[in-house]
């Protein structure tokens, strides 16, 4: 017999609802497109949905504990809920899991995961709302073709925030990259938020969004799939649902689609978590070492102009990121520490900016960390600038989010 299991892919988190305390369910990696927030008293069966405990052992626990006798379908109610909410590991979830992802892999095309929820999914609304995010004094004031600080953009660092919060940040990145920067082909490092089976993860799927179809260079991810891997597929399902290169996207759209002919190599970086607790510089081991050398041998073998772009944030702090404190009691220490990593960045020093996260242990949970390692690893330039640092305090779960823009010369 299987016992109810919750899936172990989930994250959860405490927070507020109202005055009251709530589990907040979050599925990272899409199939249930909303929180689902469960009330706290539900905890203790919650706890017990590990896969080999029945709906009666669930009962007389709960009677051991409590004295009081919760009946079988009550039990049974909060599971069937719970899993129609793809909450559980069952045999429903499968089936939508094996749907979602069988009609992603076959699909020429990655289509927009998070229009009409991040983002307007209406062209002109959208086109309106991107304006909107350059619109001082938050934004950088609207880029301007005839305007250039005289040295070529080579790369920039963008969030990959919530638009809705953190837009106005994106804006002095963008603002730079149109102004100072003539490439044809945007190598774009995206955090890997859900679980990817390559560290490094490209894709040569195109983009769709509602402002059209943004064209994936095949050509340069065979060539480097071919220097990296002699040609083995890498699959490349991680970026079903990812947010990190999907709002990199929609800017590079707006503002320079239809005004010159771009492409787009979207590649996910994941974790580099077993760097940093072997004390590890990541570019000495062969799969990131690999990758380097056969990234920036096709970029040579292209002839392509080329301009970096990393979709990453900064600090996770706070009880929804899993710290027993509340962020707002430590926000302004994390903006120091942010701005002194930030400083190893602009000296395009990978390994100062790698050892300065080691040493703290990723404490501050640096998500951008992989995606910026990579971009100071294969980027030919000779400085960076911090343009724009900025800080999202969410008060109902007591955590905050960094995020910075830069450029690179």
């Amino acid at each position: 017999m299987v016992f109810p299991r919750l899936r172990h892919n989930l994250e959860a988190f405490p927070a507020d609802v109202s005055g009251r305390s709530m589990i907040c369910f979050r599925d990272p990696l899409g199939f249930n497109s909303g929180m689902v927030f469960v009330p706290v008293e539900l905890l203790e069966i919650i706890r017990m949905l590990d896969g080999e405990h029945s709906i009666e052992d669930i009962q007389l626990a709960l009677m051991r504990s409590y004295g009081e006798l919760v009946y079988k379908e009550i039990i049974q109610k909060i599971v069937d809920e719970m899993d129609e909410h793809l909450l559980l590991d069952s045999d429903r979830f499968n089936q939508v899991r094996d749907q979602i992802e069988g009609g992603f892999r076959n699909s020429p095309v990655r289509r927009s995961a998070h229009a009409g929820r991040s983002y307007w999914s209406d062209p002109e609304m959208l086109r309106r709302q991107l304006d909107g995010f350059f619109s001082p004094p938050e934004g950088s004031g609207p880029p301007s073709e005839n305007s250039s600080s005289g040295k070529t953009v080579k790369g920039i660092i963008s969030p990959h925030i919530d638009l809705r919060v953190g837009g106005s940040c994106y804006s002095w990145a963008y603002k730079e990259l149109v102004e100072s920067s003539d490439a044809d082909l945007f190598i774009i490092f995206g955090t890997a938020h859900a679980q990817c089976n390559s560290l490094l993860t490209p894709t040569r799927k195109d983009f769709e969004t509602p402002l059209g179809l943004m064209r994936t260079d095949k050509d340069f991810v065979d060539e480097l799939e071919r220097r990296y891997c002699n040609g083995a597929p890498i699959d490349d399902i991680g970026h079903r649902i990812e947010h990190s290169i999907e709002f990199q996207v929609i800017f590079l759209q707006h503002l320079l689609g239809g005004k010159r002919d771009i492409e787009i190599v979207p590649i996910l970086c994941s974790s580099f978590h077993e760097f940093v607790r072997t004390n590890t510089q990541p570019d000495s081991a062969p799969v990131v070492k690999d990758f380097i050398r056969a990234l920036n041998e096709t970029i040579k073998s292209s002839g392509k102009k080329v301009c970096f772009i990393v979709g990453g944030d900064l600090a996770h702090v706070g009880l929804k990121f899993g710290d027993p404190f509340p962020a707002q009691a430590v926000l302004r220490r994390v903006g120091e520490e942010d701005l002194q990593m930030l400083r190893y960045v602009e000296r395009i020093d990978a390994a100062g900016f790698f050892n300065f996260i080691q040493r703290e242990g990723d404490q501050r949970k640096i998500c951008g960390f992989p995606p910026t390692y990579m971009l100071l690893k294969t980027i030919e330039a000779s400085e960076g600038k911090l343009l724009k640092y900025d800080q999202w305090s969410e008060e109902p779960t007591r955590s905050a989010v960094t995020y910075a823009s830069m450029a690179f010369y």
